[in-house]
């Protein structure tokens, strides 16, 4: 059970968990009394190493990849899908100095045992892309290592389920800049121009309620229009936000999705791990991307590629990332002090973007000086067709409450550009609150109550707390492990890969308490619970704030850690 692997200073009495300040309010029954660390931790304090006193604060910024597959233990490329009345290749692959194994009856001599017997791709499919490689090779090997087909699920013709994949020749294209930026040279030459005239002729003046002749000075070319109206739109999350997640997101009524912040120069360096990030689910029917930069060229020249290459529905302009090195370099956040940037960057990428062009931002950099209230009536006049308003500002982070009231009030200076609210919604009780107080709106983005709850828009679309089992919660973790299988491959490192991201998620799930242990749901965002006992116990389990829990969780769904796999927690308090 997780609470024996808990530490004492997350022992929280009876007495304290129902009044202390910012602690949830758990029924007597559920709650864990005092007691001393060797009853909690079944093991006497005499024989444990000496800890420093207090809990651990800040973050594991220097955190490595958690496991590296050895290329000398796995199997070549040429060898995976050979089928069924094929012959091995005798020439080997042709790649010069291959560390990779070019024998399949030694490979599956030394490869471990299978982590399950069925293979959730063949299975789908009718045929697993990693065939010889797959740790659920059983299920369509031959003994002697042939990959087999189903030719009752297998279809040649079908389609792949996800979009957006980095052309070989467009890469090539873009690492030896050949790829022709002509139009967002252009544009940015145009913007540029537009704000010096600006300039000469005095501050600019205000034009009041932009219309569609205003927009169409901006962008010769109809867009498509979107309907935003009383949408539920996921954040994009940096890290967690991967396909997977948004296809368990979707499962639950998520009606806008986001690739997770992609850097500008990334995408047009052709990087492979960057354009993953704007991969696409055919489950995904409104679907955009985020990009992050501090250069107006370097901006539009992203939207343009983006836009020719990809299926996008829009591209989002990051205003809002807090971490230092992106602040630092005049990106994210950083934009809400760099106004003439910002408009050349913005003007330049609805020019050359056949699709809407979005920002999120923050209130501003500072806490005690607001400025989205004056940047918002520029934005809506400089060509953005969405803003999402995320109620803190850089230097808040995620600490304080967001400020919803600001956030209605720069809704109607967007009037009639949509505007969406971020902060502090984890239930369907908190999205009323705010669309009560927020009368300006037009719907809502969701980001840390999603990753607590994913169920949380299931929750909003049905006007109701759902008492969702620890089983139930068990198989959203199952469909996740399948997707990231079929998202990073059932092969070593595909496996732990997708081990690696659902540890990642963990360490927000925990946070939920089920809505049957609170004395008073719904559950407040701001409030920790105390150390309690689920209803059973795996429910017990997965609200254990010790990573040692989570890895047992994805052992349960991935087989044992192999040798070497070493997950570090973002949060120093959860590597006990």
């Amino acid at each position: 059970m997780a609470s024996e692997s808990v530490g004492e200073n997350q022992i929280i009495s009876l007495e304290s968990a129902n009044y202390d300040k910012g602690v949830a309010k758990i029924k007597a029954e559920f709650v864990l009394p005092n007691a001393k660390k060797e009853e909690a931790d079944g093991e006497p304090e005499s024989k444990k190493p000496r800890k420093v006193k207090g809990r651990q604060r800040g973050q594991n910024k220097a955190r490595g990849v958690p496991w590296r597959a050895d290329p000398r233990k796995q199997v070549c490329v040429s060898l995976v899908d050979v089928r069924e009345g094929e012959a091995w290749p005798s020439q080997g692959c042709g790649r010069h100095q291959c560390p990779a194994v070019h024998d399949a009856a030694a490979f599956l001599a030394a490869k471990p045992a299978d982590l399950g017997a069925r293979c959730h791709l063949f299975e789908t499919l009718g045929r697993c892309p990693r065939g010889l490689a797959c740790r659920f090779g059983s299920h369509h090997l031959t003994p002697e290592g042939f990959n087999r087909v189903d030719p009752r699920l297998y279809d040649p013709e079908r389609p792949p389920s996800t979009s957006n994949q980095l052309d070989k020749d467009v890469q090539n294209d873009l690492r030896k800049h050949k790829y022709d930026f002509g139009e967002s040279e252009q544009a940015c030459q145009q913007a540029k121009a537009d704000q010096s005239a600006q300039q000469k002729e005095g501050s600019e003046k205000s034009l009041g309620p932009v219309s569609d002749a205003d927009l169409i000075t901006l962008k010769p070319e109809e867009k498509p229009k979107i309907d935003w109206r009383d949408k539920l739109y996921l954040s994009p999350l940096t890290t967690l936000g991967n396909l997977p997640y948004r296809r368990i997101c979707k499962q639950f009524g998520a009606d806008v999705t986001c690739g997770e912040m992609a850097v500008a120069t990334s995408i047009l360096q052709g990087l492979p791990q960057e354009w993953a990030l704007v991969r696409r689910h055919e489950s995904e029917d409104l679907f955009g991307a985020q990009v992050c930069g501090n250069n107006p060229l370097v901006m539009a020249k992203c939207a343009q590629v983006l836009a020719e290459q990809t299926d996008l529905d829009f591209v989002d302009i990051n205003m809002g990332c807090p971490i230092d090195l992106i602040y630092q370099q005049g990106a994210g956040s950083a934009l809400l002090r760099r106004h003439n940037v910002l408009q050349q960057m913005v003007k330049a990428m609805a020019k050359v973007a056949p699709i809407p062009v979005t920002i999120k931002t923050r209130t501003g950099v500072y806490s005690d000086k607001r400025v989205a209230h004056s940047l918002i009536p520029k934005l809506k006049t400089w060509g953005v067709s969405l803003i999402t308003l995320h109620g803190r500002s850089r230097e808040q982070r995620y600490t304080k409450s967001a400020d919803w009231e600001y956030i209605d009030e720069c809704a109607g200076l967007a009037a009639p550009i949509p505007l969406f609210g971020n902060g502090d919604i984890l239930s369907f009780e908190d999205y009323n609150a705010k669309r009560q107080l927020g009368k300006n709106i037009s719907g809502v983005m969701i980001g840390r109550g999603a990753l607590i709850k994913p169920w949380i828009f299931t929750e909003i679309k049905e006007q109701r707390n759902w008492d969702i089992s620890s089983q139930e919660r068990l198989q959203i973790l199952k469909d996740y492990t399948n997707f990231g299988l079929e998202h990073w491959g059932s092969d070593d490192k595909g496996v732990e890969n997708t081990r690696r991201f659902l540890l990642e998620w963990l360490s927000f799930l925990y946070r939920y308490i089920p809505v049957g242990v609170l004395e008073r749901p719904p559950q407040n965002i701001n409030e920790r619970p105390p150390l309690y006992r689920g209803r059973d116990d795996l429910e017990t389990l997965m609200a254990s704030p010790n990573c040692a829990d989570w890895v047992k969780i994805s052992e349960m769904l991935l087989g044992p850690l192999p040798d070497g796999f070493q997950f570090v927690p973002k949060h120093k308090a959860n590597a006990w």
